[in-house]
């Protein structure tokens, strides 16, 4: 039960490697370089002599590569597919929804429990418990891996058996975390348009980020249940708001695409009659 290998070991898979020998996980390790090993087997980790006898070593065995595309080159031959039999095989690496299906098929066409896994977090933060794995896939999988999981992160969602839930919800965390990146630099160009100090927008972003989670969690319901009508925040009052935006660009002349691109969603949502309905349902312009 303390046995674990790691496949790949760039910089997130050594992390994940170091983390779990600190946890005095008996841990076998395989890369194309073998360089990328040594410092780990310094610390204690066994480095096996191919990617078959690395998994032939315990029961469950993690990859962490750049991309699907990039773990089925190495998992894709005899040896391999003949050692995963029985065996637990978690992806972390990187990849879409569709791929995470594929991979399942995969995998259950040679007798494999696959769980798709999506890291949340940097590697220094692994180990620590605000980093987060969303896994899903196979429940058999998750059980057996959960003590390895936890130990990599402190929040580890099983998101159900539809394999494709990790990955979409990554992607759903990373778009809200993009979205965020981009208003957030608008906002640095308006604060440099007036002089102002960016570092302390920065940290009272940090001390109202709880306001902020509140209010995502109040839109996500009324898209959630289409309850669009009794607005809190309609799409006329806050469209006053985006052309705010808009003037404010032209007349301090800093880059107004951010604004541009927010004044067409909602110039379509007032055209398609939704401007007295709570802002969620920007949703069905989406749509």
């Amino acid at each position: 039960m303390n046995k674990v290998t790691i496949i790949g070991l760039g910089v997130m898979g050594a992390t994940l490697a170091r983390v779990l020998l600190k946890k005095d996980y008996q841990v076998t390790v395989w890369n194309r370089s073998i360089e990328k090993a040594e410092p780990l087997i310094k610390d204690g980790a066994i480095l096996a002599a191919s990617v078959g006898a690395a998994i032939g070593a315990s029961e469950v065995s993690i990859i962490c590569v750049s991309d699907y595309r990039a773990s089925f080159t190495i998992l894709e031959t005899k040896e391999v597919k003949q050692a995963l039999i029985g065996r637990v095989l978690i992806q972390l690496s990187t990849g879409s929804p569709q791929q995470a299906r594929e991979n399942e098929s995969w995998a259950q066409n040679h007798n494999v429990e696959y769980l798709d896994g999506a890291i949340a977090a940097s590697p220094l933060q692994m180990g620590n418990s605000e980093a987060t794995i969303f896994t899903s896939g196979s429940l058999k999988a998750y059980q057996q891996s959960e003590h390895i999981l936890k130990c990599l992160a402190g929040n580890v969602p099983f998101l159900g058996e539809q394999v494709s839930a990790a990955s979409s919800t990554d992607l759903a965390f990373l778009s809200y975390l993009f979205g965020s990146y981009l208003g957030f630099f608008h906002a640095a160009r308006i604060l440099e348009s007036d002089g102002l100090r960016i570092d302390d927008f920065g940290s009272m972003i940090a001390h109202v980020s709880p306001v902020i989670g509140e209010v995502i969690k109040f839109e996500s319901e009324v898209i959630q249940t289409e309850t669009f009508d009794n607005p809190q925040s309609s799409i006329n009052m806050c469209m006053t708001t985006v052309a705010l935006f808009m003037a404010q660009a032209q007349e301090a002349e800093i880059n107004n695409e951010f604004p541009m691109f927010a004044h067409g969603l909602f110039k379509r949502a007032l055209d398609a009659g939704y401007g007295n309905q709570e802002l969620g349902a920007l949703i069905k312009v989406l749509r």
